[in-house]
């Protein structure tokens, strides 16, 4: 999946880390080092993170701060990994709407 890439002469030029592979859902996508796990997704073009529990409803990206949870994905095999804080790192595994069975 190719990331979204807007350019502009009113923007200043964005300096970024390196580019790294992540996997989302088992699909490569691309992120830079430095940048969070949610900025990621939303460069790809992921917007749902996860469904709410109650009703299924698509959540995603809200306070970008680590306080709201609603950006829970699960990296590495671990569950309810906050997006918004967490930063990438090359070969990440990400799942996205993956709920917890207990």
């Amino acid at each position: 999946m190719k990331r979204i890439d807007k350019t502009s002469s009113l923007i200043p030029q964005v300096e970024r880390g390196t580019l790294i592979k992540i996997f989302v859902d088992g699909i490569e996508i691309e992120a830079y080092k430095g940048e969070t796990v949610a900025t990621a997704l939303l460069s790809a073009g992921i917007t749902t993170f996860r469904l709410s529990h109650k009703h299924k409803k698509p959540r995603g990206l809200y306070c970008g701060m680590g306080i709201c949870y609603e950006c829970l994905v699960t990296i590495n095999g671990i569950h309810a990994q906050r997006a918004c804080i967490t930063p990438v790192e090359e070969g990440m595994q990400i799942e996205t709407c993956k709920e917890l069975e207990l």
